[in-house]
């Protein structure tokens, strides 16, 4: 255990005048010295109500007074729990009490739902009261929370740390070559570790300004890029989708530094579709519990290596389960490193689960490393089926599908069957003035697939249900079987 600076002291006294954060729709601006005076004087209204260690919820659209009231929190050594605002008031209520929240913090816009949830509330409006002195920080003290998507149930609330922030920092600093003069744009949702995490709260950090976006807006998006405003993106592969749709044929994507993507496998066609136009984008992996940047490819293979998240980064180490370190091979990811969560808040069951006993997470996912280090992210362990006998695993079966003409996006789940114990199930989203003729993909995929791997059901549909970074919820799919 050790300590670290107050984050946002520390960055408003190295460059206090210099840019933090715009806020889009309104165009107001925020310095580092902005930031930690109101931080300051949020958290002395917060131990004014509070003690230390209270939970207190969020509940808002992506602001910069957001970012006010995570390093209020920091300074007033309360956890933070940003909430759902997708979710209603009965699916809320629930995961309040999971981790026994005292107080909502809430902005205009949730006022109304925040007042349903039972609780004091505190809204994001910076007190008028005297500022809360910088202290220490201990690095390994729960900082804030975050939910996973609850696919199987309530959701985990992952603990994120001040360590944990800075290795992630470093990791996706060095890997994007993040400089001060670096501007991204924050538009993922706040109650998701890319919200906060990729690039904003590493940019912060580092010194350099985000321009914050109230939530996903595509043609806005493509205006800032246009308009040079930007110079790193992070997106997850449903938001470079929606990229595509739109009339970019006058837009330099080439003048962004960098380009990122994670949260699922990008499809072949997108990573092409923006090499072609000088943006080549970075794959990685990583997850909530890992803080969450463990992998990113590195530009220059990008292209060249397509399906992979190229290596660990530098504060995260990687093995597979089963498979000598060193050597080629698959078996399932592990994970350790400082930028790994200590566990998920008053669940020592489930922390006990996700980790060996010598320490390594376990990821849930397998993945195979080539001989020169690179990953490639196979499937979630829970996705696999076996038909006949035969490990299929479904992720394998989407890549192909999406490279079908009329297919834009695929999702594959396991089903039962009387003869083959169990076989595939597509759902399957047609491309713009595209329509998939179901008859014919069988006979498509047996040039490209064994057999056992050909799905037997098919499903055409409008979307898929989603979690907030824009992952298929599988068993929703499974349900509708």
């Amino acid at each position: 255990m050790g300590n670290l600076p107050d984050f946002a002291a520390r960055r408003a006294a190295l460059s206090p005048d210099r840019l933090a954060f715009t806020d889009h729709e309104t165009g107001e601006t925020w310095s580092f010295a902005r930031i930690d005076n109101a931080a300051a004087r949020m958290a002395r209204a917060l131990r004014d109500r509070v003690p230390r260690g209270a939970r207190v919820a969020i509940l808002c659209h992506n602001r910069p007074e957001f970012f006010v009231a995570l390093f209020a929190c920091q300074k007033a050594e309360v956890i933070l729990a940003p909430l759902n605002w997708r979710q209603p008031i009965a699916e809320l209520t629930p995961v309040l009490e999971s981790v026994a929240c005292t107080l909502v913090l809430h902005d205009d816009t949730f006022a109304d739902a925040a007042a349903q949830l039972g609780l004091p509330l505190m809204d994001l409006r910076v007190p008028d009261c005297t500022p809360l002195p910088p202290t220490p920080v201990d690095e390994d003290a729960p900082w804030y929370v975050l939910f996973t998507s609850g696919t199987t149930g309530l959701p985990k609330a992952v603990i994120q740390t001040p360590r944990m922030a800075m290795a992630n920092a470093m990791n996706i600093a060095q890997a994007m070559a993040l400089t001060p003069d670096d501007r991204s744009v924050n538009f993922l949702p706040l109650f998701h570790t890319a919200g906060i995490n990729l690039f904003t709260l590493p940019l912060f950090l580092w010194g350099g300004a985000s321009l914050v976006l109230r939530k996903f807006d595509a043609p806005a998006l493509v205006d800032l890029v246009a308009s040079g405003a930007v110079t790193q993106f992070f997106g997850v592969p449903a938001i470079y989708q929606a990229l595509m749709q739109l009339d970019l044929s006058g837009v330099d994507l080439a003048r962004l530094r960098g380009w990122a993507c994670g949260g699922a496998a990008l499809p072949e066609a997108t990573i092409r579709f923006f090499a072609d136009r000088g943006a080549p984008i970075c794959n990685g992996f990583g997850m909530t519990e890992t803080g969450p940047t463990g992998f990113l490819i590195d530009r220059t293979a990008a292209v060249e290596r397509i399906g992979s998240v190229g290596k660990p980064q530098l504060l995260t180490e990687a093995r597979l389960d089963g498979v000598p370190d060193g050597l080629a091979g698959t078996g399932e990811l592990l994970l350790r490193g400082p930028s790994v969560t200590p566990g998920y808040l008053d669940n020592p069951q489930a922390t006990a689960a996700s980790f060996t006993p010598d320490g390594w997470l376990r990821s849930g996912d397998v993945a195979a490393r080539d001989a020169e280090g690179y990953y490639r992210i196979v499937d979630r362990i829970k996705d696999m089926y076996i038909s006949g006998g035969e490990n299929v695993y479904p992720a394998e079966v989407e890549r192909v599908l999406i490279t079908h003409p009329a297919i834009l996006e695929a999702a594959v789940v396991g089903m039962t069957d009387d003869r083959w114990g169990e076989t595939g199930a597509a759902f399957l989203i047609a491309r713009p003035g595209a329509t998939i003729d179901i008859e014919t993909l069988g006979p498509w995929l047996r040039d490209r697939l064994a057999g056992y791997k050909i799905p037997r059901a098919w499903r055409v549909v409008d979307d898929f249900p989603r979690t907030a970074a824009g992952k298929v919820r599988k068993p929703e799919l499974r349900a509708m079987l």
